[in-house]
């Protein structure tokens, strides 16, 4: 009876080298084959493409790349020929052409990277610049409340009480 405990994938990889060139370790290969091809696409395009591209196979001297939608695939067919003359004289002498495709899918995976990035810089500004109000501000709030209806009082002594304290520009529920 087989061992039927769980086995790590690096085990079964390595099984498989001793059997040559079995189905399991040439996927491995391929696989790595097209990260490292990525990482050099990527390293040999602008910076604002990166989110918007990868490599999606190379096969039979055509490197196939995807982007997330016609205006990145224009913008991807204008480094086009840099790109083409770069990896064939660094790293594939034998790529014929490169064809690009549109991947929908790619949009909303590099969407939720580009908001989460844009997200994580807008809280760093937002801890970093606080909003002052002051005593004469306060004293203006003030003047403003004794002539306003009574919800609206409220509010704006609450505000003149801020005085002198940095308020956060997020923190709205006092």
């Amino acid at each position: 009876m087989r061992d039927s405990r769980p086995q790590l994938l690096d085990v079964l990889f390595d099984d498989a080298a001793s059997a040559d060139q079995s189905p399991l370790r040439i996927v491995q290969q391929r696989a790595e084959a097209l990260l490292k091809l990525n990482r050099a696409v990527r390293g040999l395009l602008p910076s604002q493409l990166h989110p918007w591209c990868r490599v999606a196979n190379y096969r039979q001297g055509v490197l196939v790349l995807e982007t997330a939608n016609a205006s990145w695939m224009m913008r991807l067919r204008y480094e086009q020929p840099a790109l083409l003359s770069a990896l064939r004289s660094q790293i594939l002498p034998s790529l014929s052409s490169i064809d690009i495709r549109i991947n929908p899918s790619l949009m909303a995976k590099a969407d939720a990277l580009v908001q989460n990035a844009a997200k994580t810089a807008t809280d760093s500004a937002d801890t970093t610049k606080m909003r002052h109000l002051s005593q004469q501000s306060a004293d203006e709030l003030r003047g403003l409340a004794s002539r306003s209806p009574e919800r609206l009082r409220k509010a704006l002594e609450r505000l003149a009480a801020l005085a002198g304290e940095s308020a956060n520009p997020t923190s709205r529920d006092k």
